[in-house]
Formats: C-alpha cells, sequence, structure tokens
C-alpha cells in the first residue's frame, strides 16, 4: 500500500507500469534500451480514495487522464529506468496529495458601512473635480 495521506492509501496492484523507449540523451544505448516508465493508475477503479477526492484528481490530470478514468503518466527525465520508475511514482503521489486537500469555501461577505461612505464620497470628489474642468463652449 502506498500512502497518500494517514486516512487514505492505494493499492500498488492499481498501478501499471509499462517500459519503453525514451528520446533524448542515451548514448549508444538509447534505441537499445527502454528506460522511459509508462505509468497508468486508474483512477474510477481505485479502491479507497473518496468519490471527491477523485473529481479533483481527474481535474488536476487533465489530459493526462483519459476516457476509461485512467491516468497515465510518463517519465523521460533520467536514463535510467529505475529513476524514471521512482519519478512517475512521486508525481502520482504528488497528484493524489494535491487533490485530497478540500478546498476552503468561499464566505460571503458585504462591504462595511464605512467602506460604502468612502466609496460615495470618493465618486463625489471624482464628480466635483470633472465639473470643475472648463467647458468648451462654440463662442471661444
Amino acid at each position: 500500500m502506498i500512502e497518500i495521506t494517514p486516512d487514505i492509501q492505494i493499492d500498488r496492484a492499481d498501478i501499471e507500469e509499462t517500459f519503453i523507449r525514451a528520446s533524448g540523451p542515451g548514448g549508444q544505448n538509447v534505441n537499445k534500451v527502454s528506460s522511459a516508465v509508462q505509468l497508468r493508475f486508474n483512477l474510477k477503479g481505485a479502491r479507497g480514495l473518496p468519490a471527491d477526492m477523485r473529481a479533483r484528481a481527474a481535474k488536476l490530470a487533465g489530459r493526462r487522464l483519459t476516457k476509461d478514468g485512467v491516468i497515465v503518466l510518463t517519465a523521460v527525465n533520467y536514463r535510467t529506468q529505475e529513476q524514471n520508475r521512482d519519478d512517475a511514482l512521486e508525481r502520482l503521489i504528488e497528484l493524489l496529495k494535491t487533490a485530497a486537500i478540500r478546498p476552503i469555501p468561499r464566505r460571503a461577505t458585504k462591504p462595511s458601512r464605512n467602506a460604502k461612505k468612502r466609496r460615495t464620497d470618493n465618486k463625489t470628489r471624482h464628480g466635483a473635480l470633472k465639473r470643475s474642468r472648463g467647458k468648451f463652449s462654440a463662442e471661444d
């Protein structure tokens, strides 16, 4: 089990890894070794995740979420399979940790009486300033 929060864990069996060839640095082995990792996590089928967290995770995943509800992360930053594997898993855990945080609901507030008074006073002052500017007449 992989711990996301003290209350929420995901099963390693829900994570599927495939190794693919990566572009970029790799020297002579670049066309021979499959060092990139494609991590797939079935968000819909994962047990132990609250429904609201799944919705937030789906929104955070964006284009990395397939129509089937699977999060696909590709790690190609490192030259070794092991480092890419750790990187992909770390990114998945970070995404799920972010999704686990419940947003604080906004509380509607009203402006205070003094704030309303300041606003109307500023409007009156600005209007008086505009009125005090010279007017253009056709005789001038």
